[in-house]
């Protein structure tokens, strides 16, 4: 690394972890947070937020049912399928999105299914009909269990990043026909359809996203579609979560947050470090060890979704997570019948550059699902959450 750059990102340090003091002084506050119970039926492992009535009001949809905001008691059932009620079994709903596909101005609805299963978006009928929406391909063979949507080319259009049968990569939207797969990787056994671990961010800081994944991070080129793109092998999981991204300790530079394994135990926090040369490596932080004793606390197993928010307003990104309560029936996995807690971890700088976390209960009645939305959804500019699992779906108003 260059002295010029080195005493730009030093600076650029100084200054956030300036701005973040000023800010914690003058209004940082725990949240209080109301819930607000959606449905207690077992119809999506996912959730997310979108205005389908263009009434100007939020409202939320999980599975094959949207509800009407700002209560959410009215429904509408707009794709083919059933109320699942066993816990023991799934949905072909494990992840929902929404944004405007076809660019009419109204919002439509993207459903990651079943992993490997193929996947459709659902078409926003303008509030001409209440019922069915028009289904339309995505992708076939949408693998993966927590899918990302993101803009990752920089075009301003949201792109879905999952793996597909021997591969990692993005497909891109389009209105009439399926979505064209853009392949990072080369072809690889491992990207199976039940795959875990997959994230985004700017690790290198070129300005460009590039892809994580549990064994490392695939670096974006110039040209997006010059590929296989250039992999940088680390292990950030042993069978990860979302992976997320984001400078935690103020330094300038991006870390790495994920679960180490998302059916067992295991919290973690990658900090970034560069030599001197510029490589880059990681240290950790560890939240929940892989092995936690009776008494620690939040004993909390299979963190199968995780988001990005500042729950407090002290200017420092937060981590939302929780236990994916059941996530193979009632005797799968470790510790199935623990505690489904929803928890924030409070992220806390110290004046030597390091960072802790301090674990927030939200709720002890819900968990995640292997989807958690962190977004502000009654326009106060406070993030609430939003999760859709086995025991239903739940609004966190943060207050």
């Amino acid at each position: 690394m260059s002295r010029t750059i080195l005493r730009f990102t030093l600076v650029v340090a100084a200054l956030t972890a300036l701005s973040a003091t000023i800010v914690a002084e003058l209004g940082a506050k725990e949240p209080e947070w109301q819930k607000i119970v959606i449905t207690t039926k077992f119809r999506s492992e996912g959730a997310d937020f979108g205005d389908f009535n263009n009434d100007g009001v939020m409202d939320v949809v999980s599975g094959h049912v949207w509800y009407e905001g700002p209560d959410f008691k009215i429904e509408h059932k707009f794709m083919a399928g059933e109320d699942n009620t066993d816990p023991e079994g799934y949905t072909n709903s494990f992840v929902n999105f929404t944004d405007d596909v076809n660019g009419d101005g109204w919002t439509d609805i993207i459903i990651c299914p079943h992993p490997g299963l193929d996947g459709f978006w659902y078409e926003n009928p303008q509030g001409k009909s209440d019922g069915l929406w028009k289904e339309l391909p995505s992708t076939i063979e949408l693998g993966n269990e927590s899918q990302a949507w993101t803009d990752v080319n920089g075009d301003g259009k949201k792109e879905l990043i999952f793996n597909r049968n021997g591969w990692y990569g993005v497909a891109f939207p389009k209105a009439d026909s399926e979505w064209d797969f853009v392949k990072v990787s080369p072809e690889d056994a491992k990207y199976q359809r039940y795959f875990h671990g997959n994230g985004y961010g700017d690790l290198n800081g070129d300005g460009r996203v590039d892809l994580l994944e549990m064994d490392g991070w695939w670096e974006q080129p110039e040209d997006f579609n010059a590929t296989p793109w250039k992999f940088h092998e680390f292990k950030f999981a042993d069978a990860a979560s979302n992976i997320l991204v984001a400078d935690f300790n103020g330094d300038g530079l991006n870390d790495v947050f994920t679960a180490w394994h998302c059916h067992l135990y295991g919290l973690v926090c990658w900090l970034q470090k560069r030599s001197d040369d510029g490589k880059i490596d990681f240290e950790p932080v560890w939240l929940i060890p892989t092995e936690p004793g009776d008494d620690f606390f939040p004993k909390v197993s299979q963190l199968h979704s995780m988001a990005l928010g500042d729950f407090n307003g002290d200017g420092i990104v937060d981590v939302v997570t929780g236990k994916r309560w059941w996530a193979h029936g009632s005797k799968g996995d470790v510790d199935p019948m623990a505690t489904p807690y929803l928890i924030w971890w409070e992220t806390k700088r110290d004046e030597a550059g390091g960072v802790s976390f301090v674990p927030h209960v939200i709720d002890d009645d819900s968990g995640v699902g292997t989807q958690v939305v962190a977004r502000d959804i009654n326009g106060d500019a406070v993030p609430d959450v939003l999760v859709g699992n086995k025991k239903g779906c739940f609004l966190f108003l943060s207050k």
